[in-house]
């Protein structure tokens, strides 16, 4: 949760596996809002991608895999590197980004974190508005969402 909002945002765990779920190439398949279930997993926690393996099958450790950032580089390197590979990323890694990020976007706009800047945000938008572009054609729906968010927040599609 984050600190200094009130009401607590929706958690992760329940909106960005709905927001992928809501898809209609996710719901093809119930791994996709798994996998964005488990998304932040190893980022958060010390499981391994072994673990989700184990107890979720390989084709879930693969797209939680494609969406883990190394947490061993420099925060503006992994945040070059979600722009780089999200282009050569699966169908579902994609949908799993694009949730994900919808579900940051509306949470950042309904409260701001405690230390962030009006600037901090604008620029994660603005960084997230990359990410987004290179999904292009994913899935019309999250991107129409997202694209809501930007424009109201004054950048350029």
């Amino acid at each position: 949760m984050r600190r200094g909002c009130w009401p607590p945002p929706t958690s992760p765990p329940a909106s960005t596996p709905r927001n992928a779920a809501k898809t209609r190439s996710a719901r093809r398949t119930s791994t996709t809002p798994l996998a964005a279930l488990l998304h932040d997993t190893v980022e958060d926690t010390d499981a391994t991608f072994s673990e989700i393996e184990e107890s979720f099958g390989e084709e879930v450790r693969r797209i939680v895999e494609e969406v883990t950032d190394d947490k061993t580089l420099p925060k503006m390197e992994r945040k070059r590197l979600q722009i780089e590979h999200a282009v050569h990323s699966s169908q579902a890694a994609r949908l799993v980004k694009l949730a994900d990020k919808l579900y940051n976007l509306r949470d950042l706009n309904r409260c701001t974190p405690q230390g962030w800047s009006e600037e901090r945000v604008q620029e994660y938008f603005l960084w997230a508005s990359k990410v987004v572009r290179v999904l292009h054609g994913t899935s019309p729906v999250l991107e129409e969402k997202l694209w809501l968010l930007f424009k109201a927040r004054g950048l350029p599609e």
